[in-house]
């Protein structure tokens, strides 16, 4: 959303705008508001350690319905799958406030995988009046879902605009990363964190992974760890001891995007990166077993591996191993578009409001 954002700030002659956050996730949202310099005009501050999914969408429903009931804006932004997406849709739909979905259109077509993001998506959806979608694939879902045609604009995916925007020369934020030898070694850079695959699928990921820095010499790993103790439990379980393995804590948002252009290939079941990976012309392996982004799989930027520790290590290894399969995938082009992303959405918005 923040190119979104700063391309409402360079046309403040024709728009007021305010930033709201509920803080979904306090650690992570920090991050990105100081890479982006942006600064909320409104923090809930909402979260709650080990939060339950239903008290979240309470506290933020009721939270945002009195917040938009005061402020009466002509329109209410949110983008992506978050619960708060959700929530920020319906408080805005009970004030009679029309909703724009930036990100819109996104499809797994499985109701529980990503959970609850499937869900979070597509109610969001039928409560917008402006889907931004950023793919014509995208755009062919909601037609599917009965959305009028004057209500789609492809505009591109403003991930693109974002790392467009962001210098990536120099040092790490993280002194621990600079330890890593990016230059000398294949790193591989790994996140995995789903809900979905909690318990021994995180177990089987890495379980490969251990196969990968023993099969390989030289290959290394880097692994951000959520502080989900679902996630970091088993992970430092499993990997605190193996050689050629990093484990770190969760790094800011720039450390991650330095990571991602100078490793060899990236393991993840995140969403966003699926996005991240073809700008930076790195082959991506989704530890999942569906993707709402399947742009990335049909032109050829990614694959789709799941969880099972055989697949994970025969994915990965076979690219080590193979150089054509390698360039391959390392030379897909970027099905999210050129950058202009946010330009397009404000100036929909300045036509249509």
């Amino acid at each position: 959303m923040a190119p979104v954002i700063k391309e409402l700030q360079r046309n403040s002659g024709a728009f007021e705008h305010s930033l709201l956050t509920t803080a979904q996730h306090r650690e992570m949202l920090d991050q990105v508001l100081d890479v982006f310099k942006l600064v909320p005009d409104l923090d809930l501050k909402l979260m709650e350690h080990n939060q339950d999914l239903a008290a979240f969408a309470s506290r933020s429903l009721v939270s945002l319905s009195e917040k938009l009931a005061a402020l009466r804006p002509d329109a209410v932004l949110v983008q992506g799958d978050t619960t708060t997406v959700m929530t920020s849709a319906l408080a805005a739909f009970y004030q009679g406030i029309k909703v724009g979905h930036v990100e819109a259109g996104l499809r797994s077509f499985d109701r529980r995988n990503p959970f609850p993001e499937e869900i979070n998506r597509r109610v969001a959806g039928c409560l917008s009046d402006f889907h931004f979608a950023p793919t014509d694939l995208a755009r062919r879902n909601l037609l599917g879902e009965g959305v009028a045609p004057e209500q789609v604009f492809v505009t591109g995916n403003t991930i693109v605009d974002a790392l467009q925007s962001i210098p990536l020369e120099g040092g790490f934020d993280d002194a621990r990363i600079d330890a890593v030898d990016f230059q000398n070694r294949r790193v591989l850079l790994v996140t995995a964190h789903r809900r979905e695959n909690h318990g021994e699928p995180l177990r089987a990921v890495c379980r490969a992974l251990k196969r990968l820095v023993a099969s390989f010499d030289d290959v290394e790993i880097v692994y951000p760890v959520h502080l989900n103790p679902n996630v970091s439990g088993p992970v430092r379980d499993e990997l605190s001891t193996t050689r050629g393995v990093h484990l770190i804590d969760p790094v800011s948002y720039i450390d991650l995007l330095k990571m991602m252009s100078r490793c060899y290939l990236i393991l993840t079941d995140s969403g966003g990166i699926q996005e991240e990976a073809p700008s930076f012309h790195k082959p991506v392996l989704v530890l999942r077993e569906v993707t709402e982004r399947p742009e990335v799989i049909e032109v050829g930027a990614g694959k789709i591996v799941g969880t099972d520790a055989d697949r994970v290590f025969d994915e990965a290894a076979g690219l080590l191993s193979d150089s054509d399969s390698y360039r391959r995938m390392s030379s897909a082009r970027n099905p999210f578009g050129d950058g202009q992303a946010a330009k397009r959405i404000v100036s929909v918005l300045a036509e249509m409001l």
